[in-house]
């Protein structure tokens, strides 16, 4: 077609037109169904001594984001910058490639101590304890789901202090 001729009904393609899927990029994120498993499974004390471990070492403004389920299960996320991106495209910070996770599924944001998850307008959402979120602040523990991907989120032990003293 012309680029500099205006459009005629006949030139505006349907959905339906099978052609029309072909030249426009489109997500591939993939839904939840009816079927998936969208509980909340309260955290235990299930971690392992490297996990225990890890925790332990971490200093005063950090946290860390530790995989309980989905297929990278056992991964350990260092949070220490002021914003990580989380999410299906290869430059997230928390990599997940998995098609229930959206390009640029959340942000996870730091201001001193405190900790923020917020949604980026994803397909699936963001769960915080099996509640659906545009944002909010993760505590000690919390359950944080991006997809079929199940994280405990766990602060600086020595911030966990600074909040008891204060």
């Amino acid at each position: 077609m012309d680029e500099t001729r205006r459009p005629e009904p006949e030139d505006v393609r349907r959905g339906s037109d099978p052609s029309a899927s072909e030249r426009l990029p489109h997500d591939m994120t993939q839904t939840f169904g009816h079927d998936s498993d969208l509980s909340f499974i309260p955290f235990g004390a299930d971690l392992s001594e490297a996990e225990l471990e890890a925790i332990g070492a971490l200093p005063s403004r950090a946290a860390l984001l530790i995989v309980r389920s989905g297929p990278t299960a056992g991964a350990r996320y260092l949070l220490d910058t002021d914003v990580t991106t989380v999410g299906r495209h290869p430059e997230a910070d928390i990599f997940f490639d998995d098609v229930t996770v959206s390009r640029r599924h959340s942000e996870i944001t730091r201001e001193g101590t405190r900790f923020d998850i917020v949604d980026q307008r994803s397909l699936n959402g963001t769960y915080v304890n099996g509640e659906r979120v545009d944002r909010a602040v993760l505590v000690n523990g919390a359950e944080v789901r991006i997809g079929k991907f199940r994280l405990n989120f766990f602060v600086s032990p020595a911030d966990l202090q600074q909040a008891a003293d204060a």
